[in-house]
């Protein structure tokens, strides 16, 4: 029955019409290029549809099901019916290769997945390997309909949408940038040219839906197959069914949960990804292969799942879009390994290992993806046991010490990882092991090890990780932080030999493709030998104090990034009062709120007002929150700003009620009064920033009627200063008070004694607000009590102004027109100052008024008169000039009378008063008084302001000084010709002796230059830059930012075009024509004179500030200029080549050769100018300005060459002739040029080969007598400290052998290197950087078999100097003087000895000299021409070659101290330079025999 279907079912496929010519060749050319199948025999077999198809179908599943009605044999069958099985075969591969085709139609596609269902049918057959069935390109091809039959441009499409709704996914982006998955590869667009030439398919849904069951019936077949047919023998098959397995998991979106276990119902499924994933579990059964590379396999296709990357099989892979369907299919694999892991257990462990690791080395750089790639790595890694758990965690503490983005990513998994719970461990596991698994460990060296991170990039992610952890509940991890703020010690013990730069991870087998998998040992990271983690105080590790100072420092960080993060941090910990309050950790806080960076400022505001939330008592906390956020209402920024003003709304006026509601148990009220509190005593000099904020929330109409009823009715309360202050505040946008209630309290307090004087101004000010809104009468009542108040002189004095503008207002709104407001004022004001006058008269002109003086009656009548005068002028007469001036009078006037000169009159009206003695207060005030009269009258101004500048000048008082200025810089304003004269008088007051006064100068010449009363003229601007080095360094602080926020920036080019006389004018250089040649007197001189070598660090403390602030292009200009206007002077001989001379070439060489003047591109290598960005447009963007820098560069070495090195070496023959001091920093200067600009030198010197060889001389030189002065200051070093010092490569390779531990970064201190091990522990060596390595090797010299009379004489002499170190002359000059030669292809530079100190620092040493010894040694024994001392080398140094102890040493000839040296040598060799007759630039006519060391190698 069975067979009869079969023969009925082959006969609709035309088998025996079929060419057997066409038949062979499709099997002999193994399904690959074949010829197509005759159009009829196609049209035929597929006129019915899938009748044919189906029809074969139903005929042979009962023989691959091994019915009972199906027992013959199939193949007998096809034999008997003289069929050939191979024709069916190659009828299949002919629909399964037309539907394939990017252009067939969905029928064509249909046909092409059941063709490929009867072929797998066949297979399922028994007997289908021995009749040769199986041909593996079949196979693939069978299995790749699966993917290839399901549109393109469908997955295109699905991708393209995503892609579009991405950035409406993430709204956080930055505006102006593009989304990064809209930048298209070149392969993408030449696959896009190439698809333009294909026609596309339209398929409509009935036709997708049509293609999708084909899929899914064929992915049936497959998965019935596959526990039939095993792929042991055939890599290649089971491999590409892993890989098409994997695509289709991600196929289409599954609506539901379904597990994945071997017991699973095919004929159930309903998704395409379930079956899929059914298929990869059977693959990992050991039918088709080992486990192992069976997994490792699956893994590997699984890997870029798991990241959401496109599994395009290269090095790179882009990252998808993060959608639904992705993150489906992502946490669906996730299930799909963690499944595999709990049936196969130990099986599993080594692969699944891998798979971890090379998520963390292939995870994409992206914070989105990094999350969701840390999330699945450890839910995988809580699979495993403790053991294998702790091994992973040691390699990921290894792996966290390499790359950047490595180190970001384990930050990643480490906050993953405190997610978990924490591990118990049994105590099969080791100490080490134990210590792993704790939360502790991942806290303090995971997470806080990384807070000091030399990239800015990881120290932000640390830090608000660290934040992170401390928002956590988990008790565990807050112990963590609790132990390592209080007394922790963390260290950790690697592995020596461990170099942490290179990254192996296990790939065998993972990454190959191939049929042969290899079976090496797996290669993990050097794994970690101890990790020992103690409560013990040890102080090795950091206690709580080294951690606030690392998170102080931090928040002071250069980046944006990690102040902010560190700023969240320092919240966390004070908010949960992990640490407690204390004034030095809220100053950062504050601080930061007028931060340079806006996210910063922003942070800080957000800061503060949370810790001040959660600790609203604290008073501390209260003040700083005051301090930090009241002052940014008026920050430049329009977003901090508003910021700002909802902090101080939310706190201040949100929570005002009525007196009579307010309950004691409302924190939010009473901290708002709190704060009004403080702002109305003691902060009330935050007054000004309030009033900002007050008039912007007024045309916000924020006061209505409630609010300032609310706020009335505190006045009579425990509340009243607040209450008027705020009144104060509101008054003049919301006049809707009470009047009489106003009036009432005024008459109250003005007959009180008892108020203070801050409330009686703020009720004053609330009067002059709302007087316009007055009756008349109210009016005049309120002036003539007012004014009587004043009058009786018992007011406070700080009262007396807002007194003073309350009258102009009153006067003002009685008035009707200006005019009779301007006679009320006269009126009012005439009569005060009448009777101010009439009193001070009394004391000052009469002769016994000095024993009726008051002082502080007589301080109020002062102020008073000033403040009154302003209003009424035409009342203020000559008398109360003469009055005011003879309180001026001191008692030193007679010495002042005869040091004015005849060219001063203005100064003589002081001198016809007698002196007097007046205490300093009076005469602060009457300063003061004096100045607000010359602002009305300008003949006083111009009679008196030389009087002025002489008090700043004479004064003993810092209070009348301090006021002489603050006038004097008044009349700059009011008359900017007549002040500008005396700015120097003023700026003089930048070297006074009181640092208020030099505080005091420096913001009155700030706001002069900022508002342009004053240009920088004459000696005004380096006396402002010498503020720079101010003993003080708050104002020395303050001076950096007065230069380079406010004065900078109006003014980009003020520090270039000051800068050349700046070098002529700190060294006093007044020997030049142009520069330093403005007058000063000689007080002035001396006042501000920075010359001498006890001020070099000072001077070059500013040339480095100024040059640090230039931009590329000033740098480029100065540095040409600085060769021009001062070296070429002294070459020219323009300039005298003296000891002033010296001095100011001394400084210009100094800041040749700073670091500040190089462009920023020879500043900093490449790789730091592009930092770690999330967005690609950036990151572009970085690359262009590192190539612009890299041009410009260019252009400065070229400029440098032929504009610079000529006259710096015209110059240095000069200085060698004369003995010029200063030659020394030439030398210096000449060998920093070599490091950066070897090359160019090079050429230039080769046109010239002997003054290469004579620079090259004089550097060897100069660089022996560095060394012979270093190795002096170190035998004058304690013998005690020398033998403390253990031998270390790093310390035989520094100058002079001093220790260079003291150079290891602490951990608050300098941001650790990626391998460092955090937290610091006690100072170590570190490993020889592989620069230093690179450097040829000093070679070693044996001990010379001289006669035993010298070697006698030299071992007496050494034990008579008592270890001083003799120096081993002579070196090989072989590779320079090739150099210097010009030998083509030669990589060293003609500076041998320049090339060693450029070459990365310090130089290893590895063998030393018999006359050098490394320590201190009592006896010295000369061999028979052995050195006796060995090598020295670290466990961290790199192997020294065998070959190189095995073969012929140098030999040390000694020669006897006592002897004197005989004469060297002379060589009879001309240079072809002078032969030719050519002389060459700069070159010595005469020129000393070269010592001894010149001819030293020809000697051996």
């Amino acid at each position: 029955m069975a067979a009869e279907r079969l023969r009925s079912a082959l006969g609709g496929w035309r088998l025996p019409e079929l060419a057997a010519v066409w038949v062979d060749t499709v099997w002999d050319v193994d399904f690959t290029e074949t010829e197509p199948l005759e159009p009829w025999i196609a049209e035929e077999i597929t006129a019915d549809g899938l009748d044919t198809f189906t029809r074969l179908y139903s005929a042979l599943a009962p023989f691959a099901a091994g019915d009972q009605e199906s027992r013959e044999n199939v193949w007998t069958l096809f034999a008997e019916s003289s069929l050939s099985h191979q024709a069916l075969v190659a009828v299949l591969h002919h629909f399964v290769h037309v539907g394939q085709h990017k252009r067939a139609n969905a029928q064509q596609r249909v046909f092409a997945l059941h063709s490929a269902g009867l072929y797998l049918l066949l297979l399922e057959i028994p007997g289908s390997i021995a009749n040769q069935v199986f041909h593996q390109v079949m196979f693939d091809k069978c299995l790749h309909t699966l993917t290839k039959c399901w549109p393109q441009e469908v997955k295109k499409r699905k991708k393209g949408q995503s892609q579009s709704s991405q950035p409406n996914a993430r709204r956080n982006r930055k505006k102006g940038k593009p989304s990064r998955n809209n930048t298209s590869g070149m392969e993408e667009m030449l696959e896009e040219e190439k698809e333009e030439d294909d026609e596309n398919v339209y398929l409509s849904t009935e036709n997708l839906l049509q293609v999708r069951n084909a899929i899914f019936l064929l992915l049936k077949n497959f998965l019935r197959l596959l526990p039939k047919f095993s792929l042991k023998e055939r890599p290649q098959c089971m491999q590409n069914c892993v890989q098409v397995f994997v695509e289709m998991t991600s196929f289409e979106p599954v609506l539901h949960e379904f597990q994945f276990s071997a017991a699973m119902d095919v004929n159930k499924a309903k998704y395409i990804p379930e079956l899929a994933y059914y298929g990869l579990h059977l693959l990992c059964s050991p039918l088709h292969s080992t486990e192992d590379k069976t997994l490792r396999c699956v893994f590997q296709r699984l890997l870029s799942v798991v990241l959401m990357v496109e599994s395009t099989g290269g090095s790179r892979r882009e990252a998808l879009p993060i959608t639904s369907a992705v993150t489906s299919a992502r946490n669906q694999a996730v299930k799909f390994i963690s499944s595999l892991v709990e049936e196969l257990k130990e099986a599993v462990y080594p692969v699944l290992r891998i798979l971890l690791q090379h998520i963390c080395t292939k995870v994409p750089d992206k914070a989105d993806y990094r999350t969701y790639a840390a999330q699945a790595l450890v839910t995988l890694l809580d699979k495993l046991p403790c053991a294998e758990f702790a091994e992973f965690i040691a390699w990921l503490y290894k792996y966290s010490l390499t790359k950047v983005s490595y180190r970001v990513f384990a930050l990643d998994v480490a906050l993953a990882l405190l997610e978990l719970p924490e591990r118990s461990p049994g105590s099969s596991l080791s100490q080490d092991q134990q210590s792993l698994l704790k939360h502790r460990f991942l806290v303090q060296v995971m997470v806080f090890g990384r807070c000091s991170d030399k990239a800015p990039v990881v120290r932000s992610k640390a830090l608000s990780s660290l934040a992170h952890c401390l928002e956590m509940k988990a008790a565990a991890t807050m112990e963590s932080i609790q132990d390592l703020l209080q007394s922790s010690s963390v260290r950790t013990v690697l592995e020596a030999n461990t170099n942490t730069a290179s990254v192996t991870v296990s790939a065998e087998g993972i990454e190959s493709s191939s049929s042969t998998v290899s079976n090496h040992p797996l290669r993990t990271f050097p794994t970690l030998r101890t990790v020992e983690l103690t409560d013990s105080s040890d102080t090795a590790g950091p206690d709580g104090k080294e951690v606030m100072a690392m998170l102080r420092m931090r928040a002071g960080d250069e980046k944006t990034n990690v102040r902010k993060s560190a700023l969240q941090v320092f919240v966390s910990l004070l908010r949960q009062g992990v640490v407690p309050c204390t004034a030095e950790e809220l100053d950062v806080l504050r601080e930061r709120c007028r931060d340079p960076a806006v996210s910063v400022r922003k942070q800080a505001l957000h800061s503060i007002t949370e810790l001040l939330l959660s600790q609203h008592s604290n008073v501390l906390v209260q003040k700083a929150w005051l301090n930090g956020v009241v002052p940014v209402v008026m920050d430049a920024e329009s977003s901090v700003q508003e910021k700002a003003l909802d902090c101080l709304d939310q706190l201040l006026l949100q929570h005002i009620k009525p007196y009579h509601k307010s309950r004691s148990g409302d924190e939010k009220q009473e901290l708002a009064w709190d704060l009004l509190s403080l702002l109305s005593s003691e902060s009330q000099e935050l007054s000004r920033y309030l009033s900002k904020a007050f008039l912007m929330w007024s045309k916000q109409n924020k006061f209505t009627s409630t609010f300032v009823n609310n706020v009335m009715s505190h006045v009579e309360t425990e509340h009243s200063r607040a209450a008027w202050m705020l009144l104060a505040k509101v008054a003049g946008s919301s006049p809707k008070l009470d009047y009489s209630k106003i009036i009432e309290s005024w008459d109250s307090i003005s007959r009180s004694q008892d108020t203070s004087g801050g409330t009686v101004g703020h009720v004053l000010c609330v009067i002059g607000h709302v007087a316009k809104h007055l009756p008349r009468s109210s009016c005049e009542g309120l002036r003539g009590s007012i004014q009587s108040w004043l009058k009786e002189s018992q007011c406070p004095l700080e009262v007396i102004s807002p007194a003073v503008e309350t009258l102009q207002k009153l006067c003002q709104a009685s008035a009707a027109a200006p005019e009779e407001a301007q006679e009320l004022l006269n009126q009012v004001c005439g009569d005060l100052v009448s009777t101010c006058e009439s009193y001070i008269s009394n004391i000052v002109l009469k002769e016994d008024g000095a024993g009726q003086l008051q002082e502080d009656l007589l301080v109020r009548h002062l102020f008073l008169l000033g403040e009154a005068a302003q209003l009424c002028p035409a009342k203020v007469d000559k008398h109360i000039f003469l009055v005011v001036q003879s309180i001026l009078a001191s008692s030193g006037s007679e010495d002042q009378r005869s040091s004015c000169t005849d060219s001063e009159p203005s100064s003589q009206p002081l001198s016809q008063f007698r002196g007097s003695a007046m205490p300093p207060v009076v005469r602060a005030h009457a300063l003061i008084t004096l100045g607000k009269l010359c602002l009305q009258h300008e003949e006083l101004a111009k009679k008196c302001i030389a009087a002025l500048a002489r008090e700043l000048e004479v004064s003993p008082d810092v209070a009348v000084r301090n006021n002489a200025a603050l006038v004097l810089c008044d009349l700059c304003v009011r008359y900017t010709s007549l002040g500008d004269r005396y700015i120097p008088n003023i700026s003089l007051c930048l070297r006074d002796p009181h640092p208020f006064i030099r505080r005091q100068t420096l913001i009155l010449l700030t706001n002069l230059l900022q508002e342009e009363f004053v240009k920088w003229k004459d000696c005004l601007f380096f006396r402002f830059v010498s503020v720079l080095v101010d003993p003080n360094p708050d104002i020395a602080r303050f001076a950096e930012f007065c230069l380079v926020h406010l004065l900078l920036k109006r003014n980009p080019v003020m520090f270039s075009q000051h800068f050349i006389e700046c070098i002529f004018h700190f060294n006093s250089y007044e020997k030049h024509q142009k520069y330093n040649r403005f007058p000063q007197s000689q007080r002035a001189k001396q006042l501000f004179s920075l010359k001498g070598k006890e001020n070099k660090e000072k001077r070059m403390r500013i040339y480095t500030f100024l040059l640090d602030h230039f931009t590329d292009e000033q740098r480029f200009s100065i540095t040409t200029k600085i060769s021009h206007s001062i070296l070429a002077c002294f070459v020219d001989e323009v300039l005298p080549l003296d000891p002033e001379g010296s001095e100011l070439l001394s400084d210009t060489f100094a800041v040749l050769s700073c670091k500040e003047i190089k462009l920023s591109s020879m500043r900093s290598k490449p790789e730091e100018d592009i930092q770690a960005d999330e967005d690609e447009m950036a990151m572009a963007n970085a690359v262009m300005q590192v190539a612009q820098k890299k041009l410009i560069s260019q252009v400065q070495k070229k400029n440098f060459i032929e504009n610079i090195i000529p006259i710096i070496t015209s110059l240095k023959s000069l200085m060698e002739q004369k003995r010029i001091p200063a030659l020394k920093d030439l030398m210096n200067c000449l060998r920093e040029m070599m490091q950066d600009y070897r090359n160019e030198i090079k050429d230039f010197f080769a046109v010239d080969k002997q003054l290469a060889a004579e620079l090259e001389y004089d550097m060897k030189k100069y660089e022996e007598q560095l060394a012979r002065e270093k190795e002096s200051e170190q035998e004058q070093l304690p013998a005690a400290h020398r033998e403390v010092q253990a031998p270390s490569l790093e310390r035989a390779a520094a100058p002079g052998g001093q220790n260079n531990s003291s150079a290891q970064s602490s951990g608050g201190g300098r941001p650790s290197t990626p391998g460092s091990i955090p937290p610091p522990g006690p100072s170590e060596f570190a490993t020889p950087r592989a620069e230093a390595l690179k450097q040829p090797l000093v070679g070693r010299r044996a001990a010379s078999l001289s006669t035993l009379a010298i070697l006698t004489s030299a071992r007496k002499a050494l034990q008579e100097r008592c270890q001083q170190r003799s120096r081993s002359v002579g070196r090989s000059l072989s590779a320079s003087s090739e150099a210097a030669a010009g030998t083509a292809g030669s990589q060293q530079v003609s500076f041998q000895s320049l090339n060693q100190q450029s070459g990365g620092g310090t130089m290893a040493v590895v063998g030393r000299a018999i006359s050098t010894p490394e320590e201190t040694m009592s006896e010295l024994t000369f061999g028979a021409g052995v050195s006796h001392i060995s090598p020295m080398l670290t466990p961290h140094s790199a192997p020294v070659k065998e070959e190189a102890e095995d073969g012929p040493r140098d030999i040390i000839c000694l020669t006897s101290p006592e002897k004197p040296p005989c004469r060297p040598r002379e060589w009879k060799v001309a240079s072809p330079a002078r032969r030719s007759g050519q002389a060459g630039p700069l070159r010595r006519s005469q020129r000393r025999n070269p010592p001894e060391g010149r001819h030293l190698r020809a000697a051996h």
